[in-house]
């Protein structure tokens, strides 16, 4: 089994550099750029499955992949990015973020913890796991759930968790026995 991760294209929030967890935002230009792009890097894969956030920026680039890839996509809640509470839509070096961020199981207030995040990823990464045993999945998500899906499949050191960033409109390949 091959799971990939793609993370959304670009919003304007990433490109302001601002925290995005919850807030709507829609794809910039460059997003559906990178989307198209996306599109086209994963016609070689054999995607048969492709699941997404349901937040508007990563179901305008499962369309997107969907379109071409002629894959249907489905919302699937838990890869939702994580609730980052009073930190929504701040400077992502904002310098209390950044240390709520070093406390993995410190609940961001108004919002969630890491540790919580994990463990609805890591629940539905056991069930497609189980589910969809023979095929090849996508994941379209957030850079917060990236992150996860990458701790599920890699063990990382808190340090390299806490600095690890998958860009927009990019994938990763993880390999399941």
């Amino acid at each position: 089994m091959k799971i990939y991760a793609a993370r959304h294209g670009q919003t304007e929030w990433n490109a302001l550099y601002k925290v995005c967890g919850r807030t709507d935002i829609n794809l910039t230009q460059e997003g559906y750029r990178q989307a198209e792009m996306l599109a086209n890097s994963i016609l070689e894969c054999g995607i048969q499955r492709i699941y997404s956030s349901p937040l508007r920026r990563a179901m305008d680039t499962s369309r997107v992949i969907s379109e071409r890839t002629g894959v249907p996509y489905y919302a699937e809640d838990r890869l939702i990015e994580q609730d980052y509470g009073i930190f929504e839509g701040i400077d992502r070096k904002n310098e209390d973020f950044l240390n709520v961020k070093k406390n993995f199981a410190f609940r961001y207030p108004g919002g969630e913890s890491m540790m919580q995040t994990a463990c609805r990823v890591y629940n539905l990464l056991d069930e497609i796991r189980k589910r969809d045993k023979d095929k090849t999945v996508l994941l379209v998500s957030h850079g917060g759930i990236c992150r996860v899906i990458r701790s599920y499949f890699t063990d990382m050191t808190n340090d390299e968790y806490y600095h690890y960033t998958q860009k927009n409109g990019t994938l990763e390949l993880y390999r399941c026995d």
